[in-house]
C-alpha cells in the first residue's frame, strides 16, 4: 500500500508540473570553534560553483529555509529521542513512545478548527506543520537508529533527491517498536511521508506535496495496581518489571491517518527594475488543498469494571474524521509595501461513529457531526530595515465550530548578537470533536455537547529576548475563557475508587491566567560548559483545573574536545533535570486523553543521565545512561498517577547523513 503511495504521489506531480510551459541550529560561537565547519568534497560542478553543505536546503512549512547541520552540539543530544525535538517540557512515560505528561503549556494554535480528540496519543503524529521540503544539489539520506526498550528499534529514515536544479523527490518512513519493561506495554508506529517540491524555469509557478500514512498502536495496561507494595518499596522481587501487577493485559488502543496535502501558486505579473534581478512587485494567486482521514479506536477483550458499566461485553470503540479543506488565495507583494495575502477558506468535515445511541434513560446520543465553514483570511509580512512584521488572521463567515485566529509578530534584531520580539495570539473556537460527542460500549463515556459548550476563547502575549552574552529569556501571559478539560463529573456523587468511570468533559466558567517565564544561556570554559534551562509557572485559577508544576530546571555539564588527532569530535556530561511537584494529570487510555486530579501530588524527584556523543565526519554517535539515579534516589518517579518513568536504561544510537 505504501509504495501504490508513493507511485500515484509521483504521477500527480508530473501532471501539476507538465501543465506549467524556498529554529535552525543555536550554537555558541566557542563551541563551534571546537568542530571543523561542515563542508564536502567537490562531488560536481553546478553552474560553477562547488558543493558546500549549504546546498542541501530545508525548508519548513512556514517556508524559512536552513540548511543541513551536522554538527555535534548538547542540542543535539536534547532532540536525539523519539520525537526527535527538544522534550524539556515534556515527561516521558516508561516505554518509549508511549505518550508524555505535560510541565509546560503553549495554548497557541496551528488549527482554526478543532480536531479528532486523543491528545494523547498524538506527540508522534505528524501535522501539516511538521513536514519538511528540500532542496539538495546530490541525494541525500538522513538515517536515525536508536535503541527502545526490550524488543524493537527506533528507525527513521529519509532520502530526498532532485531530478533537476528546479524539482525534488523526498521519501521517509519512521518506524518503532518498543516491547517496555511493564506487561501489556508494547508501543509501535510506523510513519510514511513522501513529498514533492518544484519551482518552473521562469519562476512564476511553484508548487510543494505531501502524502502521509501514519498509525500508533499501544497496548494499554492501565498502570500499576499495588504501587506502594510493588514499586514505592523498591522490594527486590519487584525489580523484574513483569512480576508488577498492571490493571489490563487486554486492551489497545490506535490512531490511524492518512493525508494528501498540495500547495501551488502562480504569479501573474512579476515586475524586475534593477541589474541584481531581485524582484520588486509581484501579483500571485493560489490555491492550497488537503484532505484527511483519520480514526481513533480503543479495544478491549472484556469490560472491565474500572470504566463502570458496559453495554456489551467486549469493547470496541471508534471515533472517525474525515476532512476536506480548500483555501483560494491572491498575494500581492512590493518591495516597499511588502508582502500582502488574502485568502478565501472552505472546510468541510465529518466527524462520525456507527450508529445513534438511546441510552437507559432516553437521551438521544446522535453519531455525527458534520457541516461546512466558510471563513476569510489575510495575511501581511515586512521587512523594515532591522524590524521584520508578521500578521495573519482568520475570521469565520459561515459556521458553528470556529471563530477567529489573528498571530501578530514584531522582531528586532539590534545586532546579529541581540535580537528582540514581541507575539500576540487570539483564537476563539469551538472544543475538540471528541468533547462535542463521544460514543462508547461503557454506558458513562456517552456524551453530546453541542449546545452545551461555548467556545474557548484564549489571548497571549510573549516578549522574547536573544542575546548572545545573557542567554536567552522569555516571558509569555495567556488568559483562557471557557477553558474545557476532562475531569470528574461535576453532577455526580462519586464513590472511592470509581473516579475513573465518571470523567467527563467540563467546561470552566472562570478564566484562567498563566504565566510562563523561560531562561536560557550556556556558561563555557575551556573545554567544559554548562547548559542551563529554567521554567517558572505561575496559574491564576478559581478551581485547579490547570495544572503545572511552578519550576523545572534542566542542567548539563559537558566536556567537549577533539581526539584521536582531530578525527573525532567528543562530547560527554551528565543532564539534571528536576521538577516540583505537583497535581499531575492522570491518563485515561479508553480516550487517550488526560484528565485533571487534585487529590495525587508527583514529582519532586531528580533525574540524571550521562551521554557520551562522538561525531566522525557527517555521523553523530550517541551513547546514554538514562536516569542512573533510579535505584539509590527512591521509587518515587512517576510520569502519572500509576504510571512510573523509567528505570535505569542504556541506550545507544547514531545519526548518520551521507550524500551521493
Amino acid at each position: 500500500m505504501k509504495y501504490f503511495l508513493v507511485v500515484i504521489f509521483l504521477l500527480m506531480v508530473q501532471v501539476l508540473v507538465a501543465q506549467e510551459g524556498d529554529p535552525a541550529k543555536k550554537v555558541s560561537d566557542s563551541l563551534t570553534r571546537l568542530q571543523k565547519p561542515d563542508s564536502l568534497k567537490p562531488k560536481k560542478k553546478n553552474e560553477g560553483l562547488e558543493v558546500t553543505i549549504k546546498d542541501y536546503k530545508i525548508i519548513s512549512f512556514a517556508r524559512d529555509t536552513t540548511f543541513l547541520d551536522t554538527t555535534l552540539t548538547v542540542y543535539k543530544e536534547y532532540k536525539y529521542n523519539y520525537l526527535r525535538r527538544d522534550d524539556f517540557e515534556l515527561m516521558s512515560f516508561s516505554n518509549i513512545g508511549q505518550t508524555y505528561n505535560k510541565l509546560g503549556v503553549d495554548f497557541e494554535r496551528n488549527d482554526f478548527y478543532p480536531n479528532l480528540g486523543a491528545k494523547a496519543k498524538h506527540y508522534n503524529y505528524f501535522e501539516i506543520q511538521d513536514i519538511d521540503y528540500y532542496n539538495v544539489a546530490t541525494p541525500m539520506t538522513d538515517l536515525l537508529f536508536k535503541t527502545t526498550l526490550e524488543e524493537g528499534q527506533l528507525l527513521d529514515a529519509m532520502l530526498t533527491f532532485n531530478t533537476s536544479p528546479r524539482l525534488n523527490f523526498s521519501v521517509g518512513y519512521k518506524g518503532h517498536r518498543s516491547l517496555g519493561k511493564y506487561n501489556s506495554d508494547q508501543i509501535q508506529s510506523g510513519n510514511f511521508k513522501t513529498t514533492a517540491n518544484y519551482v518552473s524555469k521562469n519562476g512564476r509557478y511553484n508548487l510543494r506535496a505531501h502524502i502521509a500514512a501514519q498509525d500508533i498502536l499501544s497496548q494499554e495496561n492501565g498502570g500499576l495496581t499495588e504501587k506502594e507494595l510493588q514499586f514505592e518499596s523498591g522490594d527486590p522481587d519487584f525489580i523484574d518489571r513483569p512480576k508488577v501487577d498492571v490493571r489490563f493485559s487486554d486492551a489497545d488502543n490506535k490512531i490511524l491517518g492518512k493525508r494528501y496535502y498540495l500547495d501551488h501558486q502562480y504569479k501573474l505579473v512579476r515586475k524586475r527594475k534593477d541589474s541584481s534581478f531581485v524582484e520588486k512587485t509581484s501579483l500571485s494567486i493560489g490555491h492550497v488543498f488537503n484532505y484527511e482521514t483519520k480514526y481513533y479506536q480503543y479495544l478491549q477483550t472484556s469490560n472491565n469494571d474500572y470504566f463502570g458499566e458496559a453495554i456489551l461485553s467486549s469493547i470496541n470503540d471508534k471515533a472517525s474524521l474525515k476532512t476536506f479543506y480548500n483555501q483560494f488565495s491572491a498575494s500581492f507583494y512590493n518591495s516597499t509595501l511588502g508582502n500582502l495575502k488574502a485568502s478565501l477558506n472552505l472546510y468541510n468535515y465529518d466527524y462520525f461513529f456507527d450508529s445513534v445511541l438511546i441510552t437507559e434513560s432516553g437521551e438521544t446520543i446522535q453519531n455525527q457531526l458534520a457541516g461546512n465553514e466558510i471563513a476569510l483570511g489575510g495575511d501581511y509580512e515586512k521587512q523594515i530595515r532591522r524590524f521584520k512584521i508578521d500578521g495573519s488572521f482568520k475570521y469565520n463567515l459561515s459556521g458553528e465550530l470556529s471563530g477567529s485566529i489573528f498571530d501578530g509578530t514584531v522582531q528586532y534584531n539590534i545586532n546579529d548578537d541581540y535580537k528582540a520580539k514581541f507575539s500576540i495570539h487570539s483564537s476563539s473556537r469551538m472544543p475538540d470533536f471528541n468533547f462535542l460527542l463521544y460514543q462508547s460500549e461503557y454506558l458513562n463515556y456517552n456524551w453530546q455537547n453541542t449546545t452545551r459548550f461555548d467556545k474557548e476563547r484564549i489571548n497571549s502575549f510573549q516578549f522574547t529576548l536573544d542575546t548572545k552574552w545573557l542567554g536567552s529569556l522569555s516571558a509569555k501571559y495567556t488568559n483562557i475563557d471557557n477553558y474545557t478539560y476532562f475531569g470528574l463529573n461535576p453532577l455526580a456523587d462519586i464513590e472511592e475508587g470509581t473516579e475513573n468511570a465518571n470523567i467527563k468533559p467540563v467546561q470552566n466558567s472562570e478564566s484562567i491566567s498563566y504565566l510562563k517565564v523561560k531562561y536560557a544561556k550556556e556558561l563555557r570554559l575551556g573545554k567544559f560548559a554548562l547548559n542551563n534551562t529554567v521554567m517558572y509557572q505561575l496559574v491564576g485559577q478559581d478551581e485547579n483545573v490547570l495544572n503545572v508544576p511552578q519550576l523545572t530546571t534542566r542542567n548539563t555539564v559537558y566536556f567537549s574536545s577533539d581526539v584521536f588527532k582531530k578525527a573525532m569530535f567528543l562530547q560527554t556530561g551528565i543532564t539534571f533535570k528536576y521538577f516540583t511537584s505537583y497535581n499531575m494529570d492522570a491518563y485515561n487510555p479508553l480516550l487517550g486523553e488526560f484528565h485533571v486530579q487534585n487529590t495525587e501530588e508527583l514529582g519532586g524527584f531528580p533525574l540524571l543521565d550521562f551521554f557520551i556523543n562522538a561525531r566522525i565526519k557527517q555521523t553523530r554517535i550517541f551513547l546514554k545512561a538514562e536516569h542512573f539515579n533510579s535505584s539509590f534516589s527512591g521509587y518515587n518517579f512517576y510520569a502519572a498517577p500509576n504510571y512510573p518513568y523509567r528505570d535505569f536504561v542504556i541506550r545507544f544510537g547514531l545519526v548518520w547523513n551521507f550524500f551521493s
